[in-house]
């Protein structure tokens, strides 16, 4: 019985910390100008249990990412979430988002949107607030790109506006 234990414990302790909560609520969102399709290509990147959280805060129900009957529900609503939780302006004009899909990682999710077609801009602003719903600690780390230029800033809760010369 000992040397069951001891073949036990291990198995336990790995079981135990690999559903462990990361004791961090950081997000990062990447907002790049391509000037060959003169639009922005923004990329989310979130930890997945935050993501299926907020979700399903925001719209009730359950959401999961790693299984496959979820998905039609999941892109449902994470257009709408992209929609009210991420706004973009450039030089004083808001852009309209399009929500392209996602795509899962091991412990995280890519959320991708394109923007309407742009000049390039001088000034770019970014309203971004994704999981404020879920956490009074959540950091997003935004980066813009515009030419080549990367311009980074972390925004914590309750903050969620950047703006940026270029």
């Amino acid at each position: 019985m000992k040397n069951l234990w001891l073949f036990l414990l291990p198995v336990f302790f790995l079981f135990s910390f690999s559903k462990a909560k990361h004791p961090y609520h950081v997000g990062s969102v990447e907002i790049n100008y391509n000037s060959k399709s003169k639009s922005f290509e923004i990329t989310g990147r979130f930890f997945l249990d935050d993501l299926e959280n907020g979700l399903g805060k925001k719209y009730g129900g359950s959401f999961h990412f790693n299984d496959e009957k979820y998905k039609a529900k999941l892109n449902e609503a994470l257009e709408k979430y992209c929609a009210e939780y991420f706004k973009l302006k450039a030089d004083g004009r808001f852009l309209k988002i399009n929500y392209v899909g996602y795509e899962e990682d091991s412990e995280s999710v890519n959320v991708f949107l394109e923007s309407e077609t742009v000049a390039t801009p001088k000034k770019l602003e970014a309203a971004v607030s994704f999981l404020y719903n879920l956490f009074d600690d959540q950091i997003n780390i935004v980066h813009m790109i515009v030419n080549g230029q990367r311009q980074s800033e972390k925004l914590t809760y309750p903050n969620r506006y950047l703006y940026r010369q270029f």
